[in-house]
C-alpha cells in the first residue's frame, strides 16, 4: 500500500490497519452526495439510552447525585463514543450525525472541561478524550463539510489530543491509555487535518502553526522534513514554522545548548508537540558530555549547569538522570564523569518537563490555547529567533 501524503514513516506512523480504517470514512465514489449532521447533542439520544441500559457509560458521563441508582446520562456531560464502521453498513442517517457547529463545540467541552481533570488519573483522562475525538474525526468525515469548518473542528481536536497525550508522561503505561494508539491517533489527525489544507480551500490561519506542529511530533523524520519543505515559501517564512526549523536543523546537528535554548522559547502546543524528543535529546547531550569529559579519575561537573544545559527541572532531576545513567555523583552538587561508567538501558526517563511544557499555561485554560494558539513565541529577553 503506498504511504498517504503528509503521513511521515518513521516512528510514530500509524499502523496499516488503523489507516485503512480511517480511509473506509471517506465516500466511496467521487460523486457520493453526503449528507449534513443535524444532532445537536453531543451524544445522540439514542446513543445515550442505549448506554445506559447496557451500562456503558463513562462516569465523566454521568448525571451527578445518583447515589444507589443506576448511573443515567447526563445530557450535557456524555459524548459520542467512537464505533468503528462496519463494512457494506449504510452510512449513519443525520439525526446520528454532529454538525460542524457541534462537533467544534463538542472538542471545546472536551478540552475545557475534561481534559484538565484533577478528579481522575491522567490515563483515564486521556483515553476518555482520545476516543471521544476519534467519534469527532469520524462523524466529520461521514457529512459534507466545507474545508474552512472542517478544519477548524480538527485543529481543535487534535490540539487537545496533542496537550492530553503530553500531560501523560510516565503515567501512560498504567491502563487506561495506549501509547501505541495515541501516537497513532496523533499521526491520524495530522494526515485529515494536512489533507484539508492541500484541498486549497480556506482560508486556514492556523495553518502555518499545525505544520509547525507536525514537523515537531515527528522531530528528526526526513520524511515530515520532506513535506514541510514542499510548502509555499510564503508558508515556510511564517514564524512557527521558521521556529519548527531551527529547532529540526539543531537536533539533526546535536547542538544541544542551541535545542534546549529554542525549546525554551515555544509556546505550548509546540512544547506538547515536541515533548516526547525531549528524553531522548537528554540522553545524546549526557553520551556527548560522558565521551568529552569521562576520564580515568573523574571530572565533576555541576549539576547547576546540566540544569540550565538540559532545561531540567532542579537539581533533583538532574541527578535521577545522571543515575539512570550509571554516572556517580560526588555529593549532592556535582556529578562525575569516569571513563567506562557511562551507560544506557531501556528508554531514557521521561523527566517532568514542567519548564519547558506545563509552566508555559501562563494562567491560560486548556480551551483558552486549544481554540486559538497565539502564533508568536513567548521570547525570554536575549532568547534566540
Amino acid at each position: 500500500m503506498e504511504p498517504e501524503r503528509g503521513e511521515p514513516s518513521c516512528q510514530r506512523r500509524p499502523r496499516r490497519s488503523a489507516r485503512r480504517e480511517l480511509q473506509q470514512t471517506r465516500p466511496p465514489m467521487a460523486d457520493c452526495e453526503l449528507q449534513v449532521g443535524v444532532c445537536q447533542d453531543m451524544c445522540p439520544a439514542a446513543e445515550r439510552a442505549r448506554r445506559e441500559r447496557e451500562r456503558r457509560l463513562h462516569r465523566f458521563e454521568v448525571a451527578p447525585g445518583r447515589r444507589g441508582e443506576p448511573p443515567r446520562a447526563d445530557p450535557r456531560r456524555a459524548v459520542k463514543e467512537y464505533s468503528r464502521p462496519a463494512a457494506g453498513q449504510p452510512r449513519p442517517p443525520a439525526s446520528q450525525l454532529r454538525p460542524p457547529s457541534v462537533l467544534l463545540a463538542t472538542v471545546r467541552y472536551l478540552a475545557g472541561e475534561v481534559a484538565g481533570s484533577a478528579d481522575a488519573p491522567r490515563a483515564e483522562v486521556a483515553g476518555f478524550v482520545a476516543d471521544r475525538l476519534r467519534a469527532v474525526r469520524l462523524d466529520l468525515a461521514l457529512q459534507a463539510a466545507g474545508d474552512a469548518e472542517a478544519a477548524a473542528v480538527l485543529e481543535a481536536a487534535l490540539a487537545t489530543l496533542l496537550a492530553v497525550v503530553a500531560r501523560l508522561g510516565p503515567e501512560a503505561a498504567r491502563g487506561h491509555a495506549d501509547p501505541v494508539l495515541l501516537q497513532t491517533q496523533v499521526q491520524e489527525g495530522f494526515g485529515s487535518l494536512r489533507r484539508c489544507y492541500e484541498r486549497g480551500a480556506g482560508p486556514h490561519p492556523r495553518q502555518a502553526a499545525f505544520q509547525a506542529l507536525f514537523l515537531l511530533y515527528n522531530l528528526g523524520s526526513v520524511e515530515a522534513l520532506h513535506e514541510i519543505l514542499q510548502l509555499p515559501a510564503s508558508l515556510r517564512a511564517r514564524p512557527p514554522l521558521r521556529r519548527a526549523l531551527a529547532v529540526d536543523a539543531a537536533f539533526r546537528e546535536g547542538n544541544t545548548a542551541r535545542l534546549f535554548r529554542l525549546l525554551r522559547t515555544l509556546p505550548y502546543l509546540q512544547s506538547c508537540a515536541v515533548q516526547g524528543h525531549v528524553a531522548q535529546a537528554r540522553r545524546q547531550a549526557l553520551a556527548c558530555l560522558a565521551r568529552a569529559l569521562s576520564t580515568a579519575k573523574g571530572q565533576a561537573l555541576p549539576l547547576d549547569f546540566m540544569v540550565r544545559l538540559l532545561a531540567l527541572d532542579g537539581a533533583q532531576e538532574a541527578r535521577d538522570l545522571c543515575q539512570a545513567h550509571g554516572l556517580p555523583l560526588d555529593g549532592e552538587e556535582r556529578v562525575v564523569f569516569l571513563r567506562g561508567r557511562y551507560a544506557e538501558e531501556g528508554p531514557p526517563p521521561a523527566g517532568t518537563c514542567q519548564a519547558l511544557v506545563e509552566r508555559k499555561l501562563r494562567g491560560r485554560t486548556l480551551e483558552d490555547v486549544v481554540m486559538a494558539e497565539e502564533e508568536e513565541a513567548v521570547h525570554r529577553p536575549g532568547s534566540p529567533t
